[in-house]
């Protein structure tokens, strides 16, 4: 494991994320994130040899930060495919799962990748780098009324409308190519003073849409009834409101979108019992040494024993 030791992605909230999943050394654990290994060597750590640990990443950058060991399997794939990878590697039920949304430091930093406000890069966005979708081609290629319905759901933003009027309009002269070409196509719609956070919400629309991130999160959430044993864990980390949403609707209604079923009793029939009511937010220290940690909520809940 020492050759994997590098500044690839420092974990958020490490010692909040090992403590939700109450780590059995015999268990068999899923960290769906892998990136930089932080999280999942810390988890290793913590396992004896009969335990297990499975590490999902669809980027091959990540699979560099991978180790050899007979109880340790790394998964090349986007954990949208959770359940049948398990059921490859012969697992029908494992006792913890962590997520830690969005994406890694590395993938910010490498200045190609095109996921920084930063750097100039060409747009991309890709976290598979063999996908189809890039972020020249939403900028380029999409209808306006599907720019603004991006814009407005993944972005969150007022002007939602005006942003993708104005790619337009500067796209149908000459290509949108780089950054900080889409930046100086939107220089008009950037609010004063409020520049940075207009740009970080543009990015991430674009790269939630690239890469289907609001999708993937929707299906992994489904599979894990299926994956998690009795009084396993769920451990999600999330960067914005329109994941945590998700995994706090799951986590507390059972359903994805808010939807509460009841028994004959009256009870809400749900999969999982949270174990803390309020999302767990970093410490100023942690934020002070990591900033990506600023925006990070973790949310933990409890597999509830079947009737």
């Amino acid at each position: 494991m020492e050759n994997s030791e590098n500044k690839y992605h420092i974990p958020v909230m490490l010692n909040e994320c090992l403590e939700g999943l109450n780590i059995n050394p015999d268990g068999v654990y899923v960290d769906v994130t892998f990136g930089g290994g932080g999280h999942s060597k810390a988890i290793y750590e913590q396992l004896s040899p009969k335990g297990k640990l499975i590490v999902f990443d669809q980027d091959p950058d990540a699979k560099k930060n991978a180790w050899e060991a007979p109880n340790f399997f790394f998964v090349a794939a986007n954990f949208a495919f959770l359940s049948n990878h398990l059921r490859l590697l012969g697992i029908k039920k494992v006792d913890g799962i962590l997520a830690d949304l969005g994406v890694s430091s590395h993938q910010f930093d490498e200045e190609t990748r095109g996921f920084s406000i930063r750097a100039n890069a060409p747009l991309d966005m890709r976290m598979n780098k063999n996908g189809e979708v890039s972020a020249y081609t939403v900028v380029n290629e999409y209808e306006e009324y599907a720019l603004t319905k991006l814009f407005r759901t993944f972005g969150e933003l007022s002007n939602a409308r005006k942003v993708a009027g104005e790619i337009v309009k500067v796209r149908a002269s000459k290509k949108i190519k780089t950054t900080n070409d889409l930046m100086e196509a939107l220089g008009k719609c950037a609010p004063k003073f409020k520049d940075h956070k207009f740009f970080a919400q543009v990015f991430q629309a674009i790269r939630i849409e690239v890469n289907t991130e609001i999708e993937v999160l929707e299906r992994f959430l489904e599979q894990t009834e299926e994956c998690i044993a009795e009084n396993g864990r769920l451990v999600v980390m999330s960067y914005h409101s329109l994941e945590d949403r998700l995994v706090k609707n799951y986590m507390k209604r059972g359903s994805i979108h808010g939807e509460i079923t009841k028994d004959f009793f009256g009870n809400v029939l749900k999969p999982f019992t949270e174990i803390n009511r309020h999302p767990i937010i970093p410490q100023e220290e942690e934020i002070e040494l990591n900033t990506r940690a600023r925006s990070a909520k973790l949310r933990i809940a409890e597999r509830n024993v079947d009737k």
